[in-house]
Formats: structure tokens, sequence, C-alpha cells
């Protein structure tokens, strides 16, 4: 399924996509009898790669401020290696886009905010932030990241993602919680 996020649903033919799936073609015809299938089914495996991931990374960090940076670098990262077209067929496929907008409602917003909430008692984030209201901008953000045509084309994915989460996390920040995100924007 990595081929598809690189290259998105029309660039790969069938005997490229069923090698890199270790299918025969009519085993890939069969299976998915439509490409918007295909792309559904990497997605939903795609999504599950990056809870995994998640878990790994949240190993590497005790603090939520920590927490938060490294996932901002996890997607950098991850976007890097996403092809545009991909995230396009995605915007166009509904039945894509919709398991993306649940999986934003079920796994990612309950995430931030309990990121933000542990940061809060921590005393890394402003206690006066509404965790709500916060949660559902960087949602809104991202969705915004994500839809084609909005940014210049000649601009990566991974960089407007950058642009727009670095600053705004970091201004969520106590002066304790900005000292720890100085490190990881360093780095990014």
């Amino acid at each position: 399924m990595r081929l598809l996020r690189r290259a998105g649903l029309a660039a790969p033919g069938a005997a490229e996509l069923a090698l890199a799936e270790g299918l025969t073609e009519l085993e890939l015809a069969t299976r998915y009898p439509h490409r918007s299938a295909l792309l559904h089914q990497a997605l939903g495996l795609d999504l599950e790669r990056q809870k995994h991931d998640h878990e790994r990374l949240y190993a590497q960090f005790s603090s939520a401020v920590e927490r938060l940076f490294g996932l901002i670098g996890y997607y950098i990262v991850d976007l890097a290696n996403t092809g545009p077209q991909y995230l396009a067929d995605l915007r166009q496929n509904t039945s894509s886009w919709d398991l993306l907008q649940d999986h934003l409602a079920a796994y990612s917003s309950p995430q931030l905010q309990q990121l933000l909430n542990e940061g809060i008692r921590q005393g890394l984030f402003r206690s006066d932030i509404n965790i709500q209201l916060v949660t559902i901008i960087i949602i809104q953000q991202l969705t915004i990241v994500l839809t084609p045509g909005i940014f210049p084309p000649m601009v990566a994915t991974a960089e407007i993602f950058r642009s727009v989460f670095l600053y705004y996390i970091r201004g969520l920040c106590t002066d304790a919680g900005a000292r720890q995100a100085a490190e990881h924007f360093a780095r990014m």
C-alpha cells in the first residue's frame, strides 16, 4: 500500500500494484474490484500503522509537550513520504475521506484532548485554553493542510504542516512548555 501513498490511485498499473501487494493481478482485481476499494483499504491499514507508531513514539517522551511535538515531527516525515496525488485521491473518494474524518473524530481528537489536558496538569500548556475548542482548531487546521488546492502546488505538504502546527502549538505553551518545545522545534 506504500505504492499508493507515493503515487496515488491512477499512477501504478495493475501489475505493479499486484506485485507490490504480493498478489496476482486476478487476486488484486477480485479483492479490490474498484480502485476506490483499494484506496479505502490502504488508508485503513495506514491509520492502524500510525496508531502503532504513536505508541512507540509515546514511549520515547514523558511530557505532553514532547509527545505533541514528537507527533508533529512524525507527521512531517510521514507527509514528506506521501505523494500529493494520494491526498487528492483521499479527498475525492467519499468513503476514504469519511474513514479519515471518522478516525480524526474517534482517535485523533481524544488523543489531542488527552495531551492538552496532561500538558496543563504538568504546567506545560497554558491553563486558560479551552481544550475542546483548541482540539477542533487543530483538527480543522489538519483538514486545511490535507485539502488540495488551498496552498500553491510548489509548497510541500510536509512544509505546510510544519508551518501551521509548530507555531500554533508553541503558542499554547507556558514558559516551561516553551523551553521543552524549543528543543523539539530546533530539530524540525
